[in-house]
């Protein structure tokens, strides 16, 4: 099973410490920076307590002042941390039943978790830097990932449940107006379907669709988020492990971050051309693109950083360090600076990081 393997990979690393519009070439070359940049500047980041943070989000609704909300996941804690600039400060956490895996924002005064043992999403309110529980929302298996969802109606919410194991997921219709009144509706789509997202465009869709990796079918798969309850469409199939899909800025690549075998790939969401992606063989937990040919993928204690041709061919790599083994990755302008930074979470380890940009300047040529 790939969670399975999560947990081998988590043991692992714990001994071992004891949307639609083409990237313009000036918006690439901001991402990357200066072409004759030298690699290795000085690295401006920070990392603050968060220990096991299997998921988690950052929402900035304004300039330099940004929250975050992720779930410790052995200690069974909702966190609310708040980022403003380079200062990172803990303003509240909550008690969650075992094993938390993620957490989303509905709105800047909303936040759920998705909770392993009460089959359940919990919804809380978030208001002054404080936590106040609203509601938990059964699902009938034990979730492992949540996003948000768009609705139509002012105050209503609808988020997108997947499972930790299991071919269920669910989506979730509330409304803070009649609270207790939550509507759960399901469907079947792959075994062990992590990390989904949305897209606006595939190769055979014009609409808007949601894409997850299933890890145990190996498969990557979209299914229109106009009707959850659609057969999905397999965009590509592996012999190893997919653990993660992001998209690109501009919705031209979907990347895909996989488990083992030395090399990842990528899917013009398009053509539906897929790539492969030289690698490390020790493999990729998690993706995110700053541009649509510069692209960083999370392992233990680092993040390796492509720059890529046309042709999906690696044109120069380089290294950041982190501080644990890093599974969720988040691209923001956190301290307002115009220049992209990343969230990383780690998934095993007691810190989270946040690394300033530029990235590519600071980013290291790895060793060989």
């Amino acid at each position: 099973m790939g969670h399975c393997r999560y947990l081998a990979l988590l043991a692992a690393f714990l001994m071992s410490a004891c949307s639609g519009v083409p990237t313009s070439p000036a918006s690439q070359k901001a991402a990357l920076g200066a072409s004759s940049a030298k690699a290795g500047r000085a690295l401006q980041a920070i990392q603050f307590e968060l220990p096991e943070a299997w998921g988690g989000q950052l929402q900035c609704a304004a300039p330099s002042d940004c929250l975050l909300g992720a779930v410790e996941h052995e200690t069974g804690k909702l966190s609310l941390v708040g980022i403003r600039g380079r200062v990172a400060t803990l303003l509240d956490q909550k008690p969650l039943a075992y094993h938390p895996d993620s957490a989303a924002w509905l709105s800047p005064k909303l936040l759920v978790a998705a909770v392993e043992k009460t089959t359940s999403l919990d919804i809380f309110r978030v208001d002054g830097g404080r936590l106040t529980p609203l509601v938990q929302a059964n699902v009938g298996f034990n979730p492992r990932d949540v996003i948000a969802l768009p609705t139509q109606a002012a105050g209503r919410y609808r988020m997108l449940t997947t499972p930790y194991s299991g071919t269920e997921v669910a989506w979730v219709d509330w409304s803070e107006d009649k609270p207790q009144a939550v509507e759960v509706r399901k469907a079947n789509w792959c075994r062990s379907p992590w990390h989904p997202i949305r897209v606006s465009h595939w190769s055979e869709s014009k609409q808007s669709s949601i894409v997850v990796a299933c890890l145990d079918d190996k498969t990557v798969i979209a299914v229109p988020d106009s009707d959850l309850s659609a057969a999905p469409k397999v965009l590509a199939r592996f012999k190893v492990v997919p653990r993660q899909v992001r998209v690109s800025p501009s919705g031209q690549w979907l990347y895909v971050a996989l488990e083992t075998g030395g090399r990842n790939a990528r899917i013009h969401l398009q053509t539906g051309e897929l790539q492969w992606l030289a690698a490390d063989p020790r493999g990729s937990s998690a993706v995110a693109a700053l541009a649509d040919d510069l692209v960083m993928w999370g392992d233990d204690r680092r993040l390796t950083m492509q720059h890529l041709d046309n042709a999906g061919r690696v044109l120069e790599t380089r290294e950041l360090p982190t501080s644990g083994y890093s599974t969720t990755l988040q691209i923001e302008d956190i301290d307002a600076d115009g220049q992209m930074d990343v969230l990383v979470l780690n998934s095993a380890g007691k810190q989270a990081d946040v690394i300033y940009g530029p990235l590519w300047d600071q980013a290291t040529n790895p060793k060989p």
